[in-house]
């Protein structure tokens, strides 16, 4: 009996040990409630439509799809449905879908398109990368083509139609105003403001009080020129009012309260009748004008005037930032933006320098006011609706945060975009394609058009590691 229960329980002669170790752990981790080496397996596995090859193929024809509701027919007010049901039910569709399977085909298996696509944005970046080192050791080609800029923006608009100089003026110039001050908020302090345009809003308003124009009167008129300083310092005093009690908070709450902030001034300029008018607005904002003895000059209806003005506003402006991005405030920003609680633990008094930031970057916005108030001579509540602050901080990710040129460059570039689709794409599309480029650029390009030199090296070394 007892050599039978061994026998029973002895391993046979050509089972390895190994394996009957195996079938006894099995049991064990069945009976402790784990799942066994092959239920871990079938988890493991990846299904065939999880695939990244398929998945990209999943992605263009979404893409593909969206391509052609975007380029379909205009939807009805009597039938919602319209433009889908014509979009779905036509050959556009699929032309477009068979595009993407054709692009999705050509980039998974043909090695030699693939090849060439690679050395093809290889060669053309190469003069790209090779911009940069040469302006930083030639300073005088960096100013050359500064001069040149600068002689371009002047002289160019004189071969450009009324309606092209006038977009220029009240969507590119303003808004490249306001993207310089977003920038010194959020691109060097690193504080993320979704109100910036009611600090747009008080300019506008500003300029209206010193004018006259407003139910409430001033205590003396102002040339609206001479109210330029006035507005941007009523809007430097606002930031520092708003921004004492809050800039102690971070990041989502911080935007929360800015967006509070434009709120509460729209609402303000919408309800307080008395004072501001309320939605009927205010009408008869004088243009500028100088009048110095014998220098007597008057802006009219001609938009040139004003986008001169501008062009010198900006000129000026960007002279004023890049010294003091270089100076001691400049590295203090910086160092906030990159780790705050490092920045006061090295004795920086981050609140006072943050609240520095979002002062200017307000009287920045305040000039941008005044300017807009007085080139079109009216304004109410409606001219600064919070969709403003959103397509501003959307210039600035979209240029480069923290880079001057950049900002130039994306707030130029997506302003006039509206305008330049406007004999190819219906009105109420505009700003779905303005969107879909948003959509492309952060995901190829995170970093911006022209990133700062501090974020260029950031992403290069996560995209490295």
């Amino acid at each position: 009996m007892s050599t039978t229960l061994h026998g029973a329980n002895a391993v046979a002669p050509g089972r390895a040990p190994a394996a009957a170790a195996a079938g006894q752990r099995a049991p064990a981790a069945a009976a402790a409630g784990r799942p066994s080496a092959e239920a871990l397996a079938a988890l493991r596995r990846v299904r065939w439509y999880q695939r990244p090859r398929w998945r990209r193929l999943g992605t263009l024809t979404a893409v593909g799809v969206l391509l052609a509701v975007m380029t379909g027919e205009q939807g009805s007010g009597a039938d919602l449905l319209f433009s889908l049901r014509t979009t779905f039910t036509g050959a556009a569709l699929w032309g477009w879908i068979a595009a993407a399977v054709a692009l999705w085909a050509v980039a998974e298996f043909g090695a030699a398109p693939r090849a060439a696509v690679a050395s093809g944005a290889k060669a053309a970046a190469a003069p790209l990368t090779r911009i940069r080192p040469a302006l930083e050791r030639r300073p005088w080609l960096r100013v050359t083509l500064v001069v040149a800029g600068l002689a371009a923006a002047v002289f160019l608009p004189l071969l450009f139609d009324r309606s092209t100089n006038q977009v220029l003026v009240d969507w590119v110039g303003i808004y490249i105003l306001l993207a310089l001050g977003l920038n010194v908020v959020i691109g060097w302090a690193g504080l993320l403001d979704l109100g910036f345009v009611a600090f747009f809003a008080i300019g506008g308003y500003s300029t209206a009080f010193w004018s006259g124009q407003l139910p409430v009167k001033p205590p003396f008129e102002l040339n609206p020129f001479l109210s330029l300083p006035v507005a941007m310092l009523t809007c430097l005093l606002a930031g520092i009012l708003l921004g004492a009690p809050t800039l102690r908070l971070r990041g989502d709450y911080l935007a929360i309260v800015t967006l509070g902030f434009h709120e509460i001034i729209y609402l303000i300029a919408k309800n307080a009748e008395s004072v501001t008018g309320g939605s009927l607005g205010v009408f008869g904002i004088p243009h500028f004008s100088v009048d110095l003895g014998p220098v007597q000059y008057r802006w009219g209806l001609d938009p040139l005037d004003y986008l001169w003005l501008l062009i010198g506003l900006i000129t000026a402006l960007v002279l004023a930032f890049r010294t003091l991005v270089r100076s001691k405030i400049g590295r203090t920003w910086e160092a906030i933006r990159e780790d705050e609680v490092a920045a006061a633990a090295h004795g920086v008094d981050t609140v006072k320098y943050k609240l520095m930031a979002f002062a200017i970057g307000a009287s920045t916005s305040g000039i941008a006011g005044a300017v807009y108030a007085s080139k079109v001579g009216f304004i109410n509540p409606e001219n600064f609706p919070l969709l403003y602050s959103v397509l501003v901080l959307a210039y600035v990710i979209f240029g480069g945060m923290g880079s001057i040129p950049g900002v130039l460059l994306g707030a130029a570039l997506l302003a006039y975009l509206p305008h330049g689709l406007k004999d190819v794409v219906d009105q109420k599309d505009r700003f779905m394609y303005l969107g879909a480029l948003l959509v492309v650029m952060m995901i190829y390009r995170p970093q911006g058009l022209l990133p700062a030199r501090r974020r260029r090296r950031t992403v290069r070394t996560r995209e490295e590691s």
